[in-house]
């Protein structure tokens, strides 16, 4: 369970869409990616719109016509975004199970996380960790 988060462009009647499925990928609105509890967040690079790194992110960010919103149509602070991108941790002991890691593609992380093993399928994956806690994610994911 997690939740999305989107960079949608001011204006744009999001709380109307039946799905952000139907709607993500366009200038308009624009997959940031998903807070996992537990692990670190999987930061979408879309480089086709030029998005390969935080500081692409970062620069979309503090656009003026540009707002940052969950999938439940909140709309959240730069500052929240980058908190939940950047300093996330674990409360608890981190999953050992040895299935659970292979099965999830996952190898330890910092500060008691679970990332993603930097690996590639035919339709995307972790292309790389950040300097912090995120991991690069390409292809469609939710």
């Amino acid at each position: 369970m997690g939740t999305n988060y989107y960079s949608v462009r001011r204006g744009f009647d999001y709380e109307n869409a039946e799905s952000f499925w139907d709607i993500r990928g366009t200038e308009d609105c624009i997959h940031i990616g998903k807070s996992s509890m537990g692990w670190c967040f999987s930061l979408h690079v879309v480089p086709e719109l030029g998005i390969n790194n935080i500081e692409d992110w970062i620069r979309m960010f503090i656009e003026p016509d540009r707002i940052i919103i969950n999938e439940y149509h909140d709309i959240i602070p730069f500052d929240k975004m980058m908190g939940t991108i950047t300093n996330r941790s674990r409360t608890g002991p981190p999953p050992r199970d040895p299935n659970f890691m292979e099965n999830n593609h996952a190898e330890p992380g910092p500060n008691g996380l679970v990332r993603h093993r930097i690996e590639h399928f035919e339709d995307g994956g972790c292309v790389g960790h950040g300097e912090g806690t995120y991991d690069y994610i390409s292809g469609d994911f939710s």
